[in-house]
């Protein structure tokens, strides 16, 4: 099952506080700041692969009672907040899930081993030069 399929919104657990973004005085009265938690270990929708994996790489964002959080302030309104909390979840869990592509070994080109012969010799002849007169 792809993640764009599944639906983790019943999952979620939203915090509000008082946030230190913009605001002017609202910031003092407007509870803006939101707080995303959800809670990896108990999640009916990731398989135990997955959450495997989400703590191998989620480690630091993952606090003692097994919560992802994440925390949006950016913008003055608390919905707005809520939905960049929401995109953010939605693409660290992307990227945390995706495999990394293997990397194949390849072999330096004929012209750049040749270009870097070319340039320690220039450097070996600089050098040469500074060295003055044998006695």
């Amino acid at each position: 099952m792809d993640l764009s399929e599944r639906d983790f919104s019943a999952e979620f657990v939203f915090q509000a506080s008082r946030s230190s973004g913009p605001g002017g005085q609202n910031v003092n009265k407007v509870s803006s700041k939101i707080e995303l938690r959800f809670h990896v270990k108990n999640s009916q929708l990731l398989s135990e692969e997955e959450k495997q994996l989400l703590f191998d790489k989620l480690g630091n964002k993952i606090n003692k009672e097994d919560e992802l959080v994440l925390v949006a302030q950016t913008d003055r309104s608390q919905l707005k907040n809520k939905e960049k909390a929401i995109e953010k979840f939605y693409t660290l869990l992307t990227r945390s899930l995706t495999p990394n592509k293997k990397r194949y070994r390849t072999r330096p080109t004929k012209a750049s081993v040749e270009k870097r012969l070319e340039s320690k010799r220039v450097l070996s002849s600089i050098k040469a030069n500074r060295k003055g007169p044998e006695l």
